[in-house]
Formats: structure tokens, C-alpha cells, sequence
């Protein structure tokens, strides 16, 4: 593969990393390199610490288990049989330990993680312990592999908080290899334009109930991740540039026989990269500078979830990296646009693999030096690896370099679909925000119009229902921040206000609350920071100002005088329900010490 050198502003853009994080990230790299050489001999546990080990196992498998050399994978999985991407994981456990040992290892369930599915809790309450999910998820990980007897991981975890939890949970082992095992997307059923189109209709009130649940389970209808480039299907993207995955292995379909050989490889590969063998690959090596800024390069390449501005600098911080949204911005004005998924073109992912998917995009980017090369992956040194399309023929597994089989779907460097990545970083007298534009038309990337402020998501959309936003205006949503109520998504005001755009209002959004790759075609400014409830400008908004909302530019801004804006009492709501119902209460803890948005919403 012909390579052209790393483009200038990657490099810089890494070099500020690299300098911003050099104590925080040499410290980090000191706790795991002192695990290096170490290996997890079972001899090191008491008599009653290894029987407990071994209790359950057969003769054999208690006969390895005490044996020094002979590896032991830990398992942690997020297997529930509500969640239809996690559904195949069923039997992994099971294929797994068969897998290793063919090779003299064996493998245990280190732990089970939460697995929430924002798809079900969307609108709900349930919605404001979604972002927090991923802390108890990299808290859940940390407990399962404490009992420091696995030489190393395997991750069983797809949806959208459930990998950045896993990730950053195994960080704090990071002296351990670690492998991501995805399950596959579903089959592709009604388009999801003609789904998103049901729902702007019964937001109109123009189809019923039975409609939309007709057209919902026909999208959503089988086993396996949904089929939309949202922030599971980003996860996906994610791994395999990284170097966590196996190549090409994110939208293979479950229980394809494809599918089984890139899981028995995976067991077998996290086997052969423990230090207890000659290729020793542990995960603070595979995770530097140069991934994280290959995967913001991704991200943006492709379109992805703007949830990932929050699930990266938390990824990063848990391995002593330090990003900030600049870095995005730089890197999404250096970066062109070569791929169209939904919600930023037609196709699925199931398409977008057919097409090319991950393999093409990172050859693509390799080839003309848009993505850093010399890094590790779980496969050995060198992104160029993870360019590969897998194949099952003749009983065996076998890789091939990706093509483009569909110009419709993924583009060339010198022809993409925009010569400019698919995220914004909005700054002005409200803060900072980010947006993202691959999905939003060119016509729609300016609005200046009158605020109408809400400060929960069901007073927007009786307000909608109402015929209240009929005109042009800018819906203000605050004290949807991390600290007020969890940072909740708001997907569910999409069908509302895009109903409004397409009956030729100019609408945009702006909030302190989270939206996802999902979210669609209407402009906004999102994760805005600070927020309300940490004494952000947004809380000081009125009905009547007027915002500036300039996507191409990167402008968000009221309208009002510097002065006049720092005299004014930040508008009053009833946060009280925030703190009980359906587990609310036991998240106070999170809620009180949660970082700001930029730095990852997190509490770590």
C-alpha cells in the first residue's frame, strides 16, 4: 500500500497531545509496566483463593488452572437477552472456552456488566442513568477482573455506553492484552428513512400508534445491533480502528459462519498475545496518542456519534491522555468526509460493509496519510493490518484487501462527499458546543431567530403539539447537563422538529443534554458546557432573544449585551424529580462529582 506522509495537522495535532499529556500519560505507562513480566501464576493465590478458582470446573480444566504457564482468559460480557445486539452473546462464553482450549488455555466469565439500551428508555426517565451506565459499567469491569487470576480479557460488548465502559474499565488493567468481540448487526428491514419518516408523521398526528409500532418493529426485528450509524454501530468503527477488534469483523451478521470463525479467532488470538507466550501485546500499548487521534480521525471520516465527544476524553483520561474538543475541530478541518451511513446518507451498515465498511476507510485514510500507521494493534504493529476484509472459504478464515464496491456509500480521498469532517465545535457567550453537520443539509447550517426556552424535554414537545413553534425560532433546552439530571439523550424531540423544519421554518437546537448519532437533520448545538446548573449563560436565556446558530463558521451566541447577560438570574426549574424513580436516587454520588461535558461527563 502506497503511503503518503502523515498529513501536517494530524501531526501537530498529535504533537499537542502528546506534550499536554506527557506526566499524566508517562505516569500511567509506570503502574502498568510495572505488571510486564509478571505472570498470573495461579501459585500466587493461597489454597483456598486458587480451590475457589477452580470449584466449578471440570477435572481437566482444574488441572490447567493450576498449572503456571497454561493462560487463563477472562471473560466479561454484557450478555441480556432484552437487548437484541447482545442476544448472540448467549453461547460466547461456551464457544470461547472451546476455542482456547485447543490451544491449552482455558477461559472463565470474569463478570457481567449492565447493558442498557437507550433505544428502550428514550423520552423516559430511565434515559438519565444512560450516561452514567458507562461508569458503573468500567466500575463492574475493575470488579470482575480484581480477582487477578486472567492473563487476559475479551470483551462481549456492543451499544453505546457499554464499550466506552468496558474500555475504560479494562484500562485500569491495562497491563493485561484485550480483545473487543462484537456480535453483528441485524438484517436490514424497512429503511430508515421511511422509519424516521413514520415518525415525524405520528409526531404531526397523521398515522396512529399501530402505524408506528408496525414501522418500528419492522426496523427493529431481530438479533443483532441496530442498522443505523448511530453511537453502537460507532462503538464498532471505534474497535477496529483502534486495534481492539479483529479486522474487518464489526458488521459481520450473528451466527453466520463467518461470524463463529472471527470469534474462535479472537479467543485464540487473545491466547497467543498473553505475556505467558513470545508475542506479548498488552492493552496501555495498543491504546496511545497516535490511536486516539486515529480514532477522532474515524469518527469524523465517517460520520459518527457526537456521543463520542464525551466517550473519548474519558477513554483517553483513563490511560492519561488529556484531548478537549480543539482537537476534534482541528482534525474534522483537515479531515474529508468519504463515507454516507444514516442518518448522513441512505445506507445501513450492513450496505456500508458490503461496500467496503472499516477496512476501505482505513486504507483509504492510510494511503493518503490521514491516519497514523505506526501503532499497535491486538494483530501486532501496524494499522495497514486492520485494512482487511474477512472471508470464510473452503472451512477457513481468510482476509483480503478491502475495495470500494459502492461510490454511492464511501468515496476516495481526492473525490469525498465534503472536503471537511462531519463535526463542528461552536464557541460564543454561551460556551462551547459541538454539532454534528454530516447529517444536517448546507441550507440548513445558519439560523438566526428568536429563543424559545423549555427546561424539560415533554414541555418542548407540548409545546410543539400545541402549534406553539410554528416559526422560526431556536429551541433552547436547558438543565439537561450531566449534573442537573444525567445528561439524558433527547432523540425524541427529533421527529417534532424536524416536522417544523420541513414545513419551511427556520429551527435549530441548542442544550446542555446529549443527542446521538441518530439525532438527524436538524441544526443544533449540543452538550453545550458550561452547563445550566454549573452557572452556564444558556440558564440566562429568555424567550425572545435572539441566537446566532452558525454551523459552517462555528458560532453560537445570544444576541445580548455582555453585561445585560452577566446581571441576569439564571432561569428557575424544579430539578427535585431528578433525584428519585427507577434507580434515580442511588446516582446522587454521580451527579454531584460528574466532570463537565468536554472533559467526558464523567466521574473518573
Amino acid at each position: 500500500m502506497t503511503k503518503q506522509p502523515i498529513n501536517s495537522v494530524i501531526a501537530q495535532v498529535t504533537q499537542n497531545i502528546i506534550e499536554r499529556s506527557k506526566k499524566t500519560r508517562a505516569e500511567y505507562l509506570d503502574r502498568m509496566r510495572m505488571h510486564y513480566g509478571k505472570k498470573v501464576s495461579r501459585e500466587q493465590l493461597s489454597c483456598t483463593n486458587l480451590a475457589h478458582v477452580v470449584a466449578a470446573e471440570d477435572a481437566k480444566s482444574k488441572f490447567i488452572l493450576k498449572q503456571v504457564d497454561n493462560p487463563n482468559i477472562g471473560i466479561v460480557t454484557a450478555y441480556n437477552d432484552m437487548l437484541s445486539a447482545h442476544h448472540p452473546y448467549y453461547r460466547y462464553p461456551e464457544k470461547i472456552k472451546q476455542a482456547v482450549a485447543e490451544l491449552g488455555a482455558t477461559a472463565q466469565v470474569a463478570g457481567g456488566v449492565p447493558a442498557m439500551c437507550d433505544g428502550v428508555t428514550q423520552g423516559q426517565s430511565g434515559m438519565e442513568l444512560s450516561l452514567f451506565s458507562r461508569e458503573v459499567i468500567a466500575l463492574s469491569t475493575a470488579v470482575g477482573l480484581s480477582h487477578n487470576v486472567f492473563d487476559a480479557v475479551l470483551c462481549l460488548g456492543i451499544c453505546d455506553k457499554i464499550v466506552p465502559g468496558l474500555l475504560i474499565g479494562c484500562l485500569s488493567f491495562g497491563y493485561l492484552p484485550t480483545i473487543f468481540v462484537p456480535s453483528g448487526p441485524m438484517p436490514s428491514g424497512i429503511s430508515n428513512k421511511k422509519k424516521a419518516e413514520t415518525r415525524k408523521l405520528y409526531a404531526e398526528g397523521k398515522v396512529g400508534q399501530d402505524a408506528l409500532l408496525d414501522s418500528e418493529m419492522k426496523s427493529y426485528h431481530a438479533a443483532g445491533t441496530c442498522t443505523f450509524y448511530g453511537t453502537a454501530n460507532s462503538n464498532q468503527m471505534l474497535m477496529e480502528i483502534m486495534g481492539l477488534h479483529i479486522p474487518g469483523s464489526s458488521f459481520v451478521a450473528p451466527d453466520s459462519e463467518l461470524r463463529e470463525a472471527l470469534t474462535t479467532y479472537a479467543a485464540q488470538r487473545a491466547v497467543n498475545i498473553t505475556s505467558n507466550g513470545n508475542e506479548f501485546i498488552p492493552l496501555c500499548e495498543v491504546i496511545c496518542e497516535k490511536t486516539i487521534v486515529n480514532a477522532i480521525i474515524g469518527l469524523i471520516a465517517t460520520g459518527g456519534s457526537t456521543n463520542h465527544t464525551l466517550h473519548l476524553p474519558a477513554i483517553a483520561k483513563a490511560c492519561g491522555i488529556i484531548i478537549n474538543w480543539d482537537d476534534f475541530a482541528l482534525l474534522s478541518k483537515a479531515i474529508p468526509s468519504i463515507a454516507k451511513v444514516y442518518p448522513n446518507g441512505e445506507a445501513d451498515v450492513n450496505q456500508f460493509h458490503e461496500a467496503g465498511g472499516i477496512p476501505y476507510v482505513i486504507a483509504e485514510l492510510l494511503k493518503n496519510g490521514l491516519l497514523h500507521e505506526d501503532v499497535m494493534t491486538v494483530m501486532g504493529r501496524g494499522l495497514s493490518i486492520q485494512a482487511q476484509y474477512p472471508l470464510y472459504k473452503d472451512n477457513k478464515l481468510v482476509w483480503q484487501m478491502a475495495a470500494n464496491k459502492d461510490t454511492n456509500i464511501l468515496r476516495t480521498v481526492d473525490d469525498p462527499f465534503s472536503i471537511e469532517g462531519g463535526l463542528r465545535l461552536l464557541t460564543g457567550n454561551l460556551g462551547r458546543s459541538v454539532s454534528k453537520v454530516s447529517a444536517i443539509a448546507k441550507e440548513h447550517h445558519y439560523v438566526k431567530a428568536q429563543a424559545r426556552v423549555f427546561t424539560t424535554q415533554d414541555a418542548v414537545i407540548e409545546s410543539f403539539e400545541r402549534g406553539e413553534l410554528e416559526m422560526d425560532c431556536v429551541i433552547v433546552l436547558c438543565y439537561q447537563g450531566p449534573r442537573a439530571n444525567g445528561m439524558p439523550e433527547l432523540h425524541g424531540l427529533t421527529p417534532a422538529l424536524s416536522s417544523l423544519q420541513d414545513k419551511g421554518y427556520k429551527i435549530g437546537l441548542v442544550t446542555d443534554g446529549r443527542m446521538s448519532g441518530a439525532s438527524g437533520k436538524v441544526p443544533n448545538a449540543i452538550h453545550l458546557t458550561p452547563e445550566g446548573l454549573n452557572n452556564g449563560n444558556i440558564a440566562r436565556i429568555r424567550d425572545g432573544d435572539i441566537i446566532e446558530l452558525d454551523l459552517e463558521n462555528g458560532v453560537l451566541q445570544v444576541l445580548v449585551d455582555d453585561v445585560e447577560l452577566s446581571k441576569r438570574e439564571a432561569i428557575r426549574a424544579d430539578l427535585s424529580g431528578n433525584g428519585f424513580g427507577l434507580g434515580r436516587e442511588l446516582f446522587s454520588g454521580f451527579r454531584n462529582a460528574v466532570s463537565t461535558s468536554e472533559l467526558g461527563a464523567s466521574i473518573f
